[in-house]
């Protein structure tokens, strides 16, 4: 396998971007969370098919954000011919973890764990999916 190495220019924003990503995600340098932020890019755009696929989407947000639970439930409700199941923690007093089981064409999904993943207040939020056909 060859390996090229070449400069990649980035504007000064996007750079701190960049630094800040790999910080926070504690990647030992820039070129491995370019890496990671490519394949993962590659990865999701295979996702973007109709291909049967079952996956899991969680959930993290803060107890005060109530209105929270109601959108999920809705949004789970408009696509509840791909939830399977839905399971709600009380991790600790201001923690909630939320996690749905899911089945169906790999496109639909992805843009139900995008409308979830959205919903202002979560914190952390992760659709993770394997072919299933």
């Amino acid at each position: 396998m060859a390996l090229k190495r070449f400069g990649v220019s980035l504007d000064e924003q996007l750079l701190q971007s960049l630094d800040q990503f790999v910080t926070e995600f504690g990647f030992a340098n820039r070129s491995q969370a370019i890496r990671f932020l490519v394949e993962k890019n590659i990865a999701e755009k295979k996702w973007k098919c109709n291909n049967i696929v079952a996956g899991t989407v969680v959930l993290m947000f803060e107890n005060e954000k109530k209105e929270i639970v109601a959108l999920i439930d809705a949004i789970q409700e408009e696509y509840q011919d791909i939830v399977l199941s839905s399971s709600h923690y009380y991790l600790n007093s201001d923690i909630h973890l939320v996690v749905v089981t899911i089945k169906g064409k790999a496109v639909r999904l992805t843009e139900f764990s995008d409308k979830l993943i959205t919903i202002k207040g979560i914190k952390h939020g992760k659709l993770a999916m394997s072919r299933a056909d």
